[in-house]
């Protein structure tokens, strides 16, 4: 764990004691932990993973010795406002009362099985062969691509557009902006909460982007609603580095936001407008938004050239400002964007992330020669089987290599090696495996919000298998090789658990199948939306929602949760954020993915 924190089990002798407060106001007292005082960390060097929500959650001390769950091994519950997402934290229906009624339970999978650590290789490849035959069910991925992109509608914040599908929903900050004399309206609310972050937005786009670009051409009928997505992204980028030498990124106070729970149409907390200049440098931001409105620029080439070249070279302004004034944001943005989405891991892979969207957007040889120049100063080789977010180096390894793979780049080959390491650190039964798999086969990482890490990797997965195909290659890994199709169908295997194909048999995107989460952690899903119920429902008066053990009663069709945790367990119910609040980041990447399997299922 990061900075001292520790994780506490139920088979051990001490127990942590957790206090939570039940009134929503004051959320740097709403944890007491033995020995952890409430002051925000010192800044972690580690990978981000997710922001740190402020859930009001239930009041009355508990201890660990109250919590049961598969092979009593259930980690206990010491929740940090600003550690949270570093830590899982698994429940019972004993935890909380409001928690125990029958609809409400945790739900359970089978008991882990452990495996020796020095397994023999060739039982580990049959049996990865047959965990990526095995699908129980026969996944309608059209219907899936439509509903995922469909989730984009119900984040959309400012004036909606009379084609808007979501109809639930209605306009929400339309002042945003006015504060600082400038127009910031638009854009996506992040997750369940009503604040716009630039960082995870930005990051959203350019994800959006990259999955037009590679398989837009077998979207079908869902490629317009795909590029509708990207444009909502990128009319806001556009709006937020109008001003040259400045990006706006930030949109509202996250500890005023997080105190209510109120849906975005009556939103009344502080709409505060965060910004970077020369002076407050962010290169980690600024270089993310770079390469969205330089990746945008590609989708829009053909179908919209004017608004293409404006997207160009806003990114090349952009990424030179970000290179010239260098520094993570979160420097000097801290009270503001930290512990929500600081930068932890550094600045330097968002240059060479925008660089290589620059270099494939543009062709300009100054960005390859950049790319190369910078290759060992800037870090590309670090933390490789990372991307999100946060960490950019699997995906600027993944993107560099189709030049190479392609013939066109032979001096880019570092940074192909770099990608087959990180396939072979996603493998099961290579010695380089950095990823822990749930007994039902689900990719799992460290930290909160696992389907994000899901989403990401494995369209990398997916992306990284076809630029193989087309250069007739397979991936190296010790003595063994990896071919594009076994990375399809691993790909396909974290895509199939996602839409139910795991041992609890639950759709982990909303309005998917049968059985999908019913209560997420979304204000405007789960507070009666404005038409049915006019009448202003304020900051206080959101709890009740929060706290009802009823179904959300406003359907996000396509949200995907951050899912279940190592054991393949689900807790439906909103105060556990980790598992069941969606994100704009989890979706977007998974836009390729359904867009793929759709045409070739």
């Amino acid at each position: 764990m990061v900075d001292g924190s520790k994780r506490h089990n139920c088979v051990g002798t001490e127990a942590a004691t957790v206090t939570y407060n039940k009134s929503l106001s004051d959320p740097g007292k709403t944890v007491t932990r033995p020995g952890q005082s409430n002051n925000p960390p010192n800044k972690s060097n580690k990978p981000s993973t997710h922001r740190y929500p402020n859930p009001p959650i239930l009041s009355d001390p508990i201890t660990c010795s109250n919590l049961i769950g598969p092979s009593s091994r259930i980690q206990c519950p010491t929740l940090s406002l600003y550690k949270a997402k570093r830590r899982r934290f698994h429940f019972s229906p004993a935890f909380l009362p409001f928690l125990a009624s029958p609809s409400r339970k945790l739900e359970m999978a089978p008991k882990a099985v452990t495996f020796p650590a020095a397994f023999p290789v060739v039982f580990v490849v049959f049996t990865l062969c047959l965990m990526l035959s095995a699908s129980a069910t026969a996944h309608d991925y059209s219907d899936a691509l439509r509903k995922c992109i469909l989730f984009f509608e119900g984040q959309r914040s400012g004036k909606l557009p009379p084609d808007q599908r979501v109809r639930w929903r209605s306009h929400s900050a339309l002042h945003d902006g006015a504060s600082a004399g400038v127009d910031l309206t638009g854009g996506y609310y992040d997750a369940g909460d009503n604040i716009k972050f630039g960082f995870p937005m930005a990051f959203t786009t350019t994800m959006l982007a990259w999955s037009v670009i590679d398989f837009g051409r077998i979207m079908g009928p869902e490629l317009g609603n795909a590029v509708r997505a990207v444009k909502w992204g990128t009319d806001y980028l556009l709006k937020a580095t109008a001003t040259d030498g400045v990006v706006y990124v930030q949109v509202g106070d996250a500890i005023s936001d997080h105190n209510c729970w109120e849906r975005p149409e009556d939103m009344d907390t502080l709409r505060t407008v965060s910004k970077i200049d020369r002076n407050h440098p962010g290169s980690d931001v600024a270089g993310e938004t770079a390469a969205a409105l330089a990746a945008a620029s590609i989708v829009f080439r053909s179908r919209d050239p004017t608004y293409s070249r404006i997207l160009l070279n806003r990114a090349v302004k952009v990424f030179r400002f970000a290179d010239t004034y260098r520094g993570a944001y979160s420097n000097d943005l801290h009270s503001a964007v930290c512990p929500f989405y600081c930068d932890n891991n550094g600045y330097q892979d968002e240059l060479l992330w925008a660089a290589a969207w620059l270099h494939k957007a543009s062709r300009r040889r100054q960005y390859r020669e950049y790319i190369i120049k910078n290759e060992v100063i800037l870090r590309a080789g670090d933390t490789i089987n990372e991307f999100g977010w946060d960490n950019k180096h699997a995906g600027i390894n993944v993107l560099v290599s189709k030049e190479v793979l392609m013939g066109k780049s032979p001096g880019f080959k570092s940074f192909q090696n770099n990608a087959d390491a990180f396939i072979c650190s996603l493998l099961p039964g290579t010695t380089h495996l950095q990823v822990q798999y749930s007994p039902g086969g689900l990719i799992f990482k460290a930290g909160g919000s696992n389907m994000q890490h899901v989403t990401s990797l494995s369209f990398l997965l997916l992306a990284y298998s076809n630029y193989l195909s087309h250069a007739n290659h397979a991936v190296p890994c010790g003595d063994k090789s990896a071919s594009p199709a076994l990375l399809k169908s691993l790909a396909r295997r974290q895509v199939n658990y996602i839409l139910g194909d795991n041992p609890i048999k639950m759709s982990y995107m909303v309005g998917y199948g049968t059985r999908y989460p019913q209560r997420i952690h979304h204000r405007g899903s789960s507070v009666p939306s404005i038409r049915v119920h006019p009448a202003r429902i304020g900051c206080k008066a959101g709890s009740r929602y929060f706290f009802s053990p009823d179904p959300n009663p406003n359907v996000l069709v396509g949200a995907v949760v951050g899912g279940p945790n190592t054991t393949d367990a689900f807790p439906d119910s909103r105060p556990f954020f980790q598992e069941s609040e969606p994100t704009t980041y989890i979706n977007a990447p998974l836009v390729g993915l359904l867009a793929y399997f759709a045409a070739h299922p």
